[in-house]
C-alpha cells in the first residue's frame, strides 16, 4: 500500500474484525497481517504488526454497533491496556479482557503478535460491575486461570479454521461455557480474603439455587425463607450481579437444559421432559426463553450438537478443555 493509505487500510481491517477503532501507526511501519476465522457466533483472530496504538473512543461507541468482548493473548512483544481508570502492562503469555462498549486504549510500542477471541458481550452473562472488574486486569500465565486459558486460547485460534461449520457452532458454545467458568473463578479470586455479608451469603445462596433448580416452586420467597432473610434483602444481594433473582434462576436452568440436550445419551428424551427436569413447567415458555438466550430453538441446538463427529472410541472430537 502507498504510505499515505496504510493507516486507513489497517484501521479498516482491524475495525471489521474487532469493531470500529481509531489507530495511530508510524510512517515507517510497512507490514502487518490479520488472520480471522469464524467459530459459530465467535470470531477468532491473529494479528501481527509493528508499533501501533488503538483507541475505542466515546464517539465510536455512540454509533451503537454490536457490543463485543475481546479476550486477547499477547504472544510476542509488549503492550499496555487502559480501561476503566486502570492501566496494565502485558508481557508474552498474559491475557487481557477488553470491553468494546467502553472507552479503551491499547498500545504496542514494538513489533507484536496477539491471538484473540471476539464474542458478543452478552454471551458471558456478566453484569456491569463484574465486567468493570475484569478489564485492564491481566491474567498472567503463572496463575491457575492463566495456565488453563493461555494454551487453550492458543490452540483454539490456531485450529479454528479447520472445523466444519456445524462442529464450530457446537465448539463455540463449549468455549463460552469454559470461559464463563474461568472468568467466574477469576472474579472469585479477586474478592480477597476479607469476608463481608455479601461475599459469604451470596455464593451460599447460588449453591442453594443450583441444588434446587429442578423444583418448579423455587422462587425468591422460598429462597429467602430458607436463608432467614427478607425478599427485599435477597434482591439487594443480587444487585451486585446486575441481575434479578428470577433471571439468575432462569439462566442456570437454561444452562443445564442446554448441556442435557447436547448429550447423545439423552437423544431419546423429549425436549419437554428435559425442560421439566430443570424446573420449567411450560414447554412453550422454555422454547421461547431458550431461543432468546442462545439464538436457536432447543431442537436446533440438539440437532447441531448431534452433528459433531465422534472419535473412533465413540467420544465427541472436541478438545478436552472445551468439554470440562
Amino acid at each position: 500500500m502507498p504510505t499515505h493509505q496504510r493507516q486507513e487500510f489497517w484501521r479498516a481491517a482491524l475495525s471489521r474484525t474487532f469493531t470500529s477503532v481509531d489507530i495511530a501507526v508510524p510512517d515507517e511501519v510497512c507490514s502487518g497481517s490479520l488472520r480471522t476465522s469464524p467459530l459459530g457466533r465467535l470470531q477468532i483472530a491473529t494479528v501481527e504488526g509493528g508499533p501501533l496504538c488503538v483507541r475505542r473512543t466515546p464517539r465510536l461507541i455512540a454509533r451503537g454497533e454490536d457490543q463485543r468482548l475481546i479476550v486477547k493473548l499477547l504472544v510476542r512483544g509488549v503492550a499496555s491496556v487502559e480501561q476503566d481508570a486502570r492501566e496494565v502492562h502485558l508481557r508474552p503469555g498474559a491475557i487481557a479482557i477488553c470491553d468494546m462498549a467502553r472507552p479503551l486504549r491499547m498500545a504496542f510500542p514494538q513489533p507484536f503478535q496477539t491471538k484473540s477471541l471476539v464474542l458478543p458481550r452478552r454471551l458471558l452473562g456478566l453484569g456491569e460491575s463484574d465486567l468493570r472488574r475484569l478489564t485492564a486486569t491481566p491474567i498472567r500465565p503463572d496463575t491457575t486461570v492463566g495456565s488453563l486459558l493461555s494454551p487453550f486460547l492458543t490452540q483454539l485460534v490456531d485450529t479454528a479454521a479447520t472445523y466444519p461449520s456445524a462442529t464450530g457452532e457446537v465448539l463455540a458454545r463449549h468455549v463460552v461455557d469454559l470461559l464463563a467458568v474461568l472468568v467466574g473463578e477469576r472474579l472469585h479470586q479477586e474478592v480477597g480474603d476479607t469476608p463481608s455479608t455479601t461475599q459469604v451469603l451470596l455464593p451460599r445462596i447460588q449453591v442453594f439455587i443450583d441444588r434446587h433448580l429442578a423444583d418448579p416452586d423455587l422462587t425468591p420467597d422460598a429462597i429467602a425463607r430458607a436463608h432467614q432473610i427478607s425478599v427485599r434483602y435477597l434482591h439487594k444481594l443480587f444487585q451486585t450481579e446486575d441481575v434479578t433473582v428470577s433471571r439468575w434462576i432462569q439462566r442456570r436452568r437454561l444452562q443445564e437444559c442446554r448441556r442435557e440436550l447436547a448429550r447423545r445419551e439423552a437423544a431419546g428424551r423429549t425436549i419437554a421432559a428435559v425442560a421439566r427436569q430443570w424446573g420449567f413447567t411450560s414447554a412453550a415458555h422454555f422454547s421461547r426463553v431458550f431461543r432468546d438466550a442462545y439464538g436457536l430453538s432447543p431442537a436446533e441446538w440438539r440437532d447441531s450438537a448431534a452433528r459433531v463427529p465422534r472419535s473412533p472410541g465413540g467420544a465427541s472430537r472436541m478438545p478436552q478443555a472445551a468439554l470440562a
